[in-house]
């Protein structure tokens, strides 16, 4: 007998090197909608000083965690290892219910901004 899984055997989940698979529409309740409009991926968000305290769960959870010091959109859904739109449905309730507030942007975004933007959008 040998080691190597069989043709269409899979190993046991406990060996996986991934995370369980949770469907987008699960997260956010099955909107793709936001309820805060004028959020773009590179929209700097800090968490409000009580937001650590609130009852929060799960992704919205470590959304706040992350918002310590500011984050864009972009590195969020990096971290989070989930897809923008849904990260972007989660934080405009976080918005909505005062957990996050939106950092003052620039007029013009600065060319390391932007480069490490593209660089978190290719981690997806």
């Amino acid at each position: 007998m040998t080691d190597e899984p069989r043709a269409g055997h899979r190993p046991p989940p406990s060996t996986y090197d991934e995370d369980p698979v949770v469907r987008p529409f699960m997260l956010t309740g099955g909107r793709t909608q936001t309820v805060h409009d004028g959020l773009r991926i590179e929209t700097q968000l800090r968490a409000a000083p009580a937001a650590l305290s609130a009852p929060l769960r799960f992704e919205a959870r470590r959304i706040v965690e992350l918002c310590q010091q500011p984050r864009s959109l972009a590195d969020l859904s990096a971290a989070l290892r989930a897809p923008l739109g849904v990260v972007r449905v989660i934080a405009g309730d976080l918005i909505t219910e005062g957990y996050l507030r939106i950092e003052q942007q620039p007029a013009e975004l600065s060319i390391s901004l932007i480069e490490r933007i593209r660089d978190r959008v290719r981690a997806l």
